[in-house]
């Protein structure tokens, strides 16, 4: 049979444009607020519509031949009953039809689904809509798409970019995980990469200085988070003799000392939630989300990477994308057994108690057995530089950094409670009559959650609240998920929640917290570069206290909490395991966090109607939201601006928020590091661009 004209002439069956959604623009970040949905249409500003036009008008002129390359089509929504489900990531039926009326082609079915491919799948079930649907981004590979189905040439003739719906790449985006971009750089680069002999001059961030090249360059990374990971990794790979140092235990072991906790509540201090490989994020919800640009070069080298140590490539594609616990630790051992390969050294229960320092240089480390608290065992290591990739927990680290003179700049960070309602609570406040479909993990909608903010202002009916204005918002949701222990510190108690990659957990989790600053610290009578961590050590004896020891957690239903009043001793059912005690938690914060916390929690109640109930209870206390402190550190060497050698990276140093954040800054690090010592000409911020930053009030 001949090709039918163009159009399929007689036969091309008319189809309606659908309606132009007036894609959003990206309106100025506003943290402190709750947002209800973005401005379209007449709502937008004028200097919106105007920077509207002027993309569009970008997009369409940048286009230089429309059946080359891939064309990106975005926002295509495809209702549940229409859609195989959460866990199917491919070119449904359904998609295909949302895609034929884009392209306006007439038979959806006739389209061929391999020139199609699914860059994220998300669900979206706001109240607002119609009803929920999967919103897709596919990529159509023009090529392809033409040598399976030649009629369709007239219609991608049609085609025009529009922004924030369609949009036209010359080529298909590339990404790799970072061995991959590392090898590819060698061999670009392998004169410079293999150095010859004699000095090289190197710069830092306080001078040049000489390193001699004829060796490889010896260097500790302190910490196995995800920035520490990430640092050595890339180190490593451009042949450096690494030597990764962690105070707690590999996954093995401290999956055993978590257990010990939880069964026997015996308190490893050096191997626990807060300790060990893979840093504070293991044992969490091991969340994937970031606030420093999903689709940019260097989080996708991080996903990428991530993936082929084992996590599952649906990461790639989910909107949401989280590994939980039960998948980090099969990652973590296969990322590990790569180092071990490079050739890195790595010692576990190995605590640095010092730096060496020689004419404000760092030289090496002091490092002792984290068993042996007298330090009698420690031994002094040489170095050609130390990478610092502490977590926002190594009270200790920051204390010997100030016996350095190294600055420390107190920050501000946020602290509250941590609220906890029956799962099906929270999938019927998000999905309705859809809640039957969540089956605990294993239906066709994702397991519920939600994300909530309030500003408030600094009145309360007609009278000042004890501080300032300031922002609460909700932190590390855990759906189906349970409450867990941080503490570092038999005195102290500090909660957090965790969840494994199902989500089958009949409770869901969050923190609620409200910002604190350097004027709130000070109102305590504390001061210094970690008035800070005073600050948060202070609320968690309280809660210790309140408690009543063995690490009771502290708690109340939320209808108490907002009466202020205790009328319960028997309270509902915690997933925290190590036992809770019915305790009024107005009395651990000052007035201004717990009226904060009361206004707040109203709001949400109007948001969500049904999230104040008798069911909810509030644990107390969360406090380490993020690091206290910044280190101050060159933005291009990555160098501390007050000791030359010492590398300051990921959370513990206030450069990150979350397991992304913090590999992707540990992996920039990595590159300076290696580029300051000669191993490579050239930062990777020329193939990923630029990392952004991730500030704690953005959530």
């Amino acid at each position: 049979m001949s090709l039918l004209p163009s159009k399929f002439g007689a036969l091309h069956l008319h189809l309606l444009r659908p309606p132009n959604p007036n894609p959003s623009p990206h309106p100025r970040r506003q943290p402190l607020k709750i947002f209800s949905g973005k401005r379209s249409g007449r709502q937008r500003y004028p200097s919106e519509r105007k920077v509207l036009k002027l993309k569009h008008k970008d997009i369409v002129g940048n286009v230089k031949n429309k059946y080359q390359g891939v064309w990106r089509l975005s926002k295509l929504g495809v209702p549940v009953d229409g859609d195989p489900g959460k866990d199917f990531l491919g070119v449904s039926q359904s998609l295909l039809e949302e895609i034929a009326k884009v392209l306006e082609f007439p038979v959806a079915s006739m389209l061929p689904s391999e020139a199609f491919t699914v860059v994220r799948k998300s669900f979206d079930a706001r109240k607002r809509l119609k009803e929920p649907k999967f919103v897709y981004i596919v990529e159509m590979d023009v090529d392809k798409l033409l040598s399976l189905e030649p009629r369709a040439w007239d219609f991608i003739s049609e085609l025009e970019p529009k922004v924030g719906l369609v949009e036209h790449m010359p080529q298909a985006r590339k990404s790799g995980d970072l061995t991959s971009i590392i090898h590819d750089l060698k061999e670009v680069d392998q004169s410079s990469v293999s150095g010859g002999s004699g000095n090289t001059m190197l710069n830092g961030s306080q001078g040049s200085y000489t390193f001699s090249t004829a060796r490889k360059p010896k260097i500790a990374v302190v910490g196995s988070g995800p920035s520490g990971l990430f640092a050595a990794l890339v180190l490593a790979e451009f042949g450096a003799d690494v030597t990764l140092i962690e105070r707690g235990q590999p996954v093995e072991q401290r999956g055993r000392d978590i257990g010990a906790l939880a069964v026997r509540q015996i308190l490893q201090t050096e191997s626990n939630f807060c300790f060990g490989e893979g840093g504070a994020g293991t044992w969490s919800d091991g969340k994937l989300v970031t606030r420093i640009g999903r689709n940019s070069g260097s989080v996708l080298a991080v996903m990428e990477t991530l993936v082929q140590f084992g996590a599952p490539e649906a990461i790639l594609v989910n909107g949401k994308p989280h590994l939980g616990t039960d998948k980090l630790v099969p990652l973590l051992r296969n990322f590990r057994q790569h180092l071990l390969k490079l050739g890195v050294t790595i010692k576990f229960g190995t605590r640095v108690d010092d730096l060496l320092v020689d004419n404000e240089q760092v030289v090496g480390v002091k490092v002792s057995d984290s068993a042996d608290r007298l330090q009698s065992s420690s031994k002094k290591c040489e170095y050609d530089a130390v990478v610092l990739a502490v977590g926002h927990s190594a009270r200790d680290t920051y204390q010997t950094l100030l016996s350095h003179n190294i600055e420390l700049i107190p920050k501000d960070f946020a602290v509250g409670l941590r609220i906890e309602h029956p799962q099906e609570v929270v999938n019927s406040l998000q999905y309705s009559g859809l809640a039957t479909e969540v089956c605990r993990g294993r239906g066709k909608v994702p397991v519920a959650d939600y994300k909530v903010a309030k500003y408030v202002s600094g009145e309360k009916g007609g009278e000042p609240l004890h501080a300032s204005s300031r922002s609460c918002y909700s932190f590390c949701m855990c759906p189906g998920g349970q409450v867990v222990l941080t503490s570092t510190n038999p005195s102290e108690i500090c909660v957090n929640g965790m969840s494994f990659s199902r989500r089958d957990s009949k409770w869901a989790n969050a923190a609620l917290v409200v910002t604190v600053s350097t004027k709130d610290f000070g109102a305590l009578n504390l001061h210094g570069p970690l008035a800070g961590v005073e600050f948060q050590r202070e609320f968690e004896e309280r809660a210790a206290r309140m408690g009543g020891g063995n690490f009771v957690v502290p708690v109340q239903t939320v209808t108490d909490f907002m009466d202020n009043k205790l009328s319960v001793k028997s309270v509902p059912q915690s997933s925290y395991r190590l036992g809770v005690k019915a305790a009024n938690l107005h009395k651990i914060f000052p007035d201004y966090v717990t009226e904060t916390l009361q206004q707040s929690i109203s709001a949400f109640d109007k948001e969500l109607p049904g999230f104040i109930s008798k069911e909810a209870l509030l644990h107390g206390v969360e406090t380490r939201t993020s690091s206290p402190i910044q280190i101050p550190r060159s933005v291009e060497t990555y160098e501390s601006t007050t000791l030359k050698g010492l590398y300051p990276v990921g959370e513990g140093a206030g450069y990150a928020g979350g397991i992304v954040s913090a590999a992707v800054d540990g992996m920039h690090a990595g590159f300076a590091v290696a580029r300051n010592f000669g191993l490579c000409s050239d930062g990777i911020e020329s193939i990923l661009g630029k990392a952004q930053s991730a500030g704690f009030s953005e959530y």
